[in-house]
């Protein structure tokens, strides 16, 4: 049988950003559930940069359609990587100067490519004391837009283009399986597990939606500790998470991530960074507990290749003591996200937005 006869054409691009979007869905099973039982992993490393080349050219484009962003001006954001691939993306897509924000923790190969899209790097070299990097790069990206006037931030923490931009991922989920009761989504600045969730209701009202956190992150109520995972997790509470729509939350640890990210690789040929092996452990724990039958749809923002010194090298690992520890084959669980402080997998049904509105106004401040 000649294969090829049957494939689908490959899509034609006038532009890269033509290349955004209609991301395939895996199937992904054993082992991570039971024979027969699995979830489908929405692949957005299949985009040119990662699943943030959604938000990146939709809140560009809006900030133009608004005249908040003039021709030729240049865009100023905060990244620890995917969104800086987004912006850079429409920067040249749009015509802007890029530059991305970002800290030490940026892997060496992002910040090459970075340049290499035409992007400014600004490294920041001291934590916040209270927000951690995060905040201290959004201190600078302040710092940088009054010194260049007429520059704009898209504010990927706060802006409600963030969220809206990833409708079209929903639609494309509604085409591939038809119909979705469980939906499990990273969280780092909330919009697409807000974006997304939000429109499947509208077809699935009884959808549930399982947040998928960082050790150390502060998000959902846990006090804020040292974190080795970068993209998901935060030091600071972004406006755009929506945490009463939220059925659950799970934390997981760097070593549980390595563990599913490698099993990922090994048994199924797709994988990638810290949020992808975060979802997939939650994600596979959710295809062995719910019914038979549940349909689950997990969301992979990014693909392998940026860890290949990281996650997917031994000595890197050996080095910050991930492969040793044994790795849980079910979460624990707490009562109230402050019952305690978590070092391991954890869930908890109990979701509430941790930080009072006055609190998360002075947050955003720093634009």
């Amino acid at each position: 049988m000649n294969i090829s006869a049957y494939a689908p054409a490959p899509t034609s691009a006038r532009g890269p950003c033509d290349l955004v979007g209609n991301t395939p869905v895996l199937w992904i099973g054993e082992p991570f559930a039971d024979a027969g039982r699995g979830f489908w992993a929405k692949l957005e490393g299949a985009n040119p940069g990662g699943i943030k080349d959604r938000p990146a050219l939709h809140m560009v484009a809006r900030a133009r359609a608004r005249g908040d962003l003039s021709d030729g001006a240049p865009i100023i954001e905060s990244s620890s990587g995917t969104l800086g691939l987004g912006l850079a993306l429409a920067g040249i897509t749009y015509g802007h100067p890029v530059t991305v924000v970002t800290d030490p923790g940026l892997e060496p190969p992002i910040r090459r490519a970075l340049t290499a899209y035409g992007a400014r790097v600004e490294l920041v070299t001291a934590a916040h004391p209270v927000g951690g990097w995060q905040q201290a790069r959004r201190e600078k990206v302040a710092e940088l837009l009054g010194e260049h006037p007429g520059a704009w931030c898209p504010d990927q923490y706060n802006n409600p283009d963030n969220v809206a931009a990833y409708a079209p991922l929903a639609t494309e989920l509604i085409a591939q399986l038809g119909r979705i009761d469980v939906l499990v989504t990273s969280v780092g600045t909330g919009g697409h597990s807000a974006g997304i969730s939000t429109a499947l209701r509208h077809t699935f009202p009884d959808l549930e939606l399982i947040g998928v956190d960082a050790t150390g992150s502060t998000i959902f109520g846990q006090p804020a500790g040292q974190r080795l995972m970068r993209g998901l997790g935060s030091s600071i509470h972004p406006g755009n998470v929506a945490h009463e729509a939220f059925t659950e939350v799970h934390w997981v640890a760097p070593a549980e991530a390595v563990h599913s990210c490698r099993l990922l690789a090994r048994h199924h040929y797709a994988s990638g960074g810290w949020s992808v092996g975060a979802v997939a452990l939650v994600a596979g724990w959710a295809a062995r507990t719910y019914p038979a039958g549940t349909r689950i749809a997990a969301i992979f923002p990014d693909g392998p290749h940026r860890y290949l010194d990281t996650i997917y090298s031994d000595g890197w690992c050996h080095g910050h003591h991930l492969l040793e520890a044994p790795v849980p084959v079910e979460p624990d669980e707490i009562a109230d996200p402050g019952e305690r402080a978590v070092v391991s997998w954890t869930r908890c049904t109990s979701v509430t937005d941790p930080a009072p509105a006055a609190a998360r106004a002075v947050l955003a401040g720093a634009r």
